[in-house]
């Protein structure tokens, strides 16, 4: 069977073509192009072709410009302007890693697609139905990024270390002297690798810079923001004003182009409604589902209930209240280990 990993030139994927390998796969490597979208290939295709030549495999660049800007580059600014805050990896596994690549890669004769991520695949033997499930790195689990992968895309896919932990990960490169062996991780986005969001927003989100009103609940300016774009729920830096006690944004008003700010304990919130539904374990619930729910990928998991409303929405009203409640960041469901489904979060409830 032919495997096309999705190689960075990072550790994660250099040891999931290598471990693939072992297991006997005949294994290629792809690395996307994706951004700038006038730019060479860059560092990341570099650092890909080193890996792919210790490794003694094919590599191919992939060029996933187009798409990418359109997939995700301006849903990106466009969440931002709407005054949410949007999580673009989740799109880009959605749309162009198990989307575009994957497809790219049938045409270069792959079977499946492997990726670095932490996270399991498994196939559920009463209903037939691919889950995904949280890799066993409990500090590395990345199965919150992979609530929207189709059925379709599970099947076809391939997590190799989901079993394993970072600091064997690495062992196993130094072992093999994979060149990725001591790159250091990054927690950038990466089309922001300086993780300047405003200097990106500002180039690319056009005028929605434009300022307006800090306010507090009850409506009283307090100062002037830089502009919708540059703030989230729950962001206590950078506001520019002073006051009695820290204060927090705990709402962002678009037709009001309004910052508004409260303190700590406004920023929490117990319900929320999410859109854009995918539905992995037993499709779309009909009546009340208790699960574990995640509301950014470094949270910790809540109980709470998804309440079915409408055709893709559902109500979702947490146990005990959470902070930063945020529009445009995804809601993960779980149920023990498995992921169940999630959505993006299109309001919060407030009292605003």
């Amino acid at each position: 069977m032919k495997v096309a990993v999705a190689l960075s030139g990072g550790v994660d994927s250099a040891v999931a073509a290598a471990l693939l390998r072992e297991e006997g796969y005949q294994v290629i490597g792809v690395t996307m192009r994706v951004w700038p979208p006038d730019g060479p290939a860059g560092g990341v295709a570099a650092g890909a072709r080193r890996v792919a030549d210790r490794l003694d495999i094919p590599h191919h660049v992939v060029d996933c410009r187009g798409v990418f800007a359109e997939r995700v580059i301006a849903h990106f600014c466009r969440e931002y302007d709407l005054g949410r805050t949007p999580n673009p990896c989740i799109r880009c596994n959605q749309f162009i890693k198990f989307g575009a690549l994957r497809e790219r890669a049938r045409e270069l004769g792959a079977d499946f697609i492997a990726t670095g991520h932490y996270a399991r695949i498994e196939k559920d033997a009463a209903n037939g139905r691919y889950l995904v499930k949280k890799g066993s790195d409990r500090s590395k689990d990345q199965s919150y990024f992979l609530y929207a992968l189709t059925q379709e895309q599970l099947k076809y896919s391939l997590f190799p270390l989901g079993g394993f932990n970072k600091e064997r990960v690495r062992r196993i490169a130094e072992e093999l002297g994979l060149p990725a062996a001591s790159r250091p991780e990054s927690r950038d986005i990466c089309f922001i690798p300086d993780s300047d969001y405003p200097r990106f927003l500002k180039d690319y989100a056009g005028g929605a810079t434009r300022p307006g009103p800090i306010l507090d609940r009850r409506g009283n300016v307090l100062g002037e923001h830089k502009g919708l774009i540059f703030y989230t729920i729950g962001q206590r830096k950078g506001l520019g004003i002073s006051a009695g006690e820290p204060l927090y944004v705990v709402a962002i008003d678009r037709e009001r182009s309004a910052v508004i700010v409260g303190s700590r304990e406004e920023t929490y919130g117990s319900e929320l409604t999410a859109s854009e539904l995918n539905w992995m374990a037993n499709g779309k619930p009909r009546r009340p589902l208790r699960v574990k729910a995640r509301i950014r990928y470094l949270h910790r998991e809540a109980g709470a209930t998804v309440i079915p409303s409408g055709e893709d929405r559902v109500q979702v009203v947490f146990e005990e209240p959470q902070m930063a409640l945020t529009p445009g960041q995804a809601v993960v469901f779980y149920d023990g280990e498995r992921v169940v489904g999630g959505g993006s979060i299109e309001r919060v409830r407030s009292e605003i």
